[in-house]
C-alpha cells in the first residue's frame, strides 16, 4: 500500500475510546491539532514508534487516558489527553506498519479509567458497554431468553 509522504497513517486514541487508525498530514500543526496542544514525543517501546501526547495535557488538566507500564506490567505514568501512535522512519515520523498497528491497537484497545485513591493512581479497564442511562419500561424478568 503506498503511501503519499506527506501523510501518515497512525492510531489515534482518545481518553474513553477505542483506538483509530487515521490518516493525518506529516507536519507539526497536524499533530499539534491532533492531540490539542503541543506535542511531546515519548518512545516507551522497543518496536520502531512513538507516542505523540499534548506535551503540557496534565498542567491542561485533560483527562488521563492510558497507562503506560513497564515490562512486569507495573504503570509508570499515564498519557493524558488524545495520543497518537506513530511509526519511526530515519529522521521522522512514519507511518505505522499493519503490524504495528495492529499490535498497538490491541495494546491499548481497552479503555481506562483512572480512580485516585489517597497518593496512589488505580488503573480500571473501562467495559465495553457501559450500563445503560435509560429509564426502565418494565422491570428485567429473570426467565427471558
Amino acid at each position: 500500500m503506498e503511501q503519499n509522504e506527506n501523510t501518515l497513517s497512525v492510531l489515534k486514541i482518545a481518553p474513553g475510546q477505542h483506538p483509530q487508525q487515521v490518516e493525518i498530514d506529516n507536519d507539526l500543526k497536524a499533530l499539534q491539532q491532533a492531540v490539542g496542544g503541543s506535542i511531546g514525543a515519548s518512545y516507551p517501546f522497543d518496536d520502531p514508534v512513538a507516542i505523540v501526547y499534548a506535551d503540557d495535557g496534565k498542567l491542561m488538566g485533560l483527562p488521563l487516558n492510558r497507562a503506560l507500564r513497564d515490562e512486569n506490567g507495573e504503570m509508570y505514568d499515564a498519557v493524558a489527553g488524545t495520543f497518537l501512535v506513530v511509526g519511526l522512519g530515519e529522521e521522522d515520523f512514519a507511518s505505522l506498519t499493519p503490524e504495528m498497528a495492529q499490535k498497538y491497537e490491541q495494546l491499548f484497545h481497552q479503555p481506562e479509567a483512572f480512580l485516585k485513591l489517597g497518593n496512589r493512581l488505580l488503573v480500571l479497564p473501562v467495559p465495553d458497554e457501559p450500563p445503560a442511562e435509560k429509564p426502565r419500561t418494565k422491570p428485567p424478568a429473570e426467565h427471558d431468553r
